[in-house]
């Protein structure tokens, strides 16, 4: 029989308060709201130290349980660890586990076995991404293979990951819930680093290949444009990829290194002609869903990942001459523009936290054998994401 109390154990990020990526906000945001419902949740976070003093400790956090568990490692296999440590740790204790991403799935087998009930977000097509050796993307490959099989239900952030998972596991095991957002919150300030409202295009991404962040520098440099291209994200000359980057950039384009402050964030979005998102492997992304939710004008790679978030509204591109066409368009039509802002605000109503939210505590309960959550008054129906060639929403 399931505790009186729901209870629920957060695996698979770094941990909170969030500080490093979309699962630790979303990790984050799922944890104060189920507290706030009566829940249980402990969230279990990585600290990297030179010597392990405590392996395990807890502290409270806002009602929440932090579980820090102590790692004397660094890099991926310290991360392997702490994965190995969390699943240890998590079958002695009652509670669904949700566990997000499949990187430490080897240990889920082994958590479901001591009777553990598991729920995973299946995060993105990982061994897809160019940047991973044949040897890693075998490991994610097999990973994938592993947490779709060791958990009682997965889910998908798109519908595309959700169409790609049930070559994996039967439709009924999977739901889809998306990434969720915000409106933008308070006064939104002046655009940073010295730059013109309207007068530049902007980038947040990590500089990857499988970003297209050297199609999106070599589209815009192709000719003087007048304005701006700012690329948000660490740049290392000792990368090949970054070089490439760096010599196909004309003088306009500017590249202020990663930028986590959330307001200055908030202001490059919001004052730019247009965000690009050249993002090719993935699901929801929340730089996309940002972006909607800042009513700015999108650029991105055409795929059903993108579509499926970003609609119809918006502009595409496929290779280096449609980048460099739709670059064209958004700078000299005003009016395509503006319509594109429009259409994306409409568009983020569709990824609302609260919604989000609900659909994993429903999901949750399920799983744990818990009774029906209260009715949610001011939940509305779940977003129709379905991008052309893809399965309707079923969260």
């Amino acid at each position: 029989m399931p505790d009186r109390v729901p209870s629920l154990l957060i695996l698979g990020t770094r941990g909170i308060p969030a500080a490093h990526g979309g699962f630790e906000t979303f990790a984050e945001r799922l944890a104060l709201y189920l507290v706030r419902r009566g829940w249980r949740v402990s969230v279990y976070c990585q600290h990297e130290v030179e010597r392990v003093e405590t392996r395990v400790a807890s502290r409270d956090w806002n009602g929440i349980e932090l579980i820090t568990v102590e790692v004397a490692l660094r890099g991926p296999v310290a991360t392997l660890a702490f994965d190995a440590f969390c699943a240890h740790d998590a079958a002695a204790r009652r509670g669904v586990c949700l566990v997000l991403g499949y990187n430490g799935a080897v240990f889920l087998p082994y958590l479901r076995a001591r009777g553990a009930r598991i729920l995973t977000n299946m995060d993105g097509i990982e061994w897809l991404r160019p940047k991973w050796s044949l040897p890693i993307r075998a490991f994610f490959y097999a990973s994938e293979w592993i947490a779709a099989w060791s958990s009682h239900r997965l889910v998908a952030d798109h519908p595309a990951i959700a169409d790609h998972l049930a070559r994996r596991r039967a439709r009924r095991a999977i739901a889809t819930i998306p990434y969720g957002g915000d409106p933008p919150s308070g006064r939104i300030g002046p655009p940073p680093l010295g730059l013109e409202a309207d007068r530049y295009l902007v980038s947040i991404a990590r500089i990857e290949p499988d970003n297209s962040i050297l199609t999106l520098v070599a589209a815009f440099s192709r000719r003087p444009r007048g304005l701006r291209l700012v690329v948000l994200g660490t740049m290392n000359v000792d990368n090949p990829y970054h070089r490439a980057i760096e010599a196909a950039a004309s003088d306009e384009v500017l590249f202020p290194g990663a930028i986590y402050e959330a307001d200055c964030v908030q202001a490059l979005r919001a004052h730019a002609r247009a965000y690009l998102h050249g993002h090719t492997v993935g699901g929801t992304n929340p730089s996309l869903v940002e972006a909607l939710w800042a009513g700015t004008a999108v650029i991105a790679h055409d795929n059903p990942f993108n579509r499926g978030t970003a609609g119809d509204g918006q502009f595409y591109f496929s290779d280096d001459e449609t980048c460099a066409a739709a670059i064209d368009r958004v700078l000299a039509d005003t009016q395509a523009v503006a319509a594109a802002r429009l259409a994306a605000r409409q568009r983020a109503e569709r990824f609302r936290w609260d919604d989000v939210l609900a659909a994993y505590e429903e999901e949750v309960r399920h799983v744990g054998g818990y009774p029906a959550a209260p009715a949610h008054a001011d939940r509305s129906a779940p977003p129709d994401m379905t991008p052309a060639g893809a399965t309707a929403w079923t969260g």
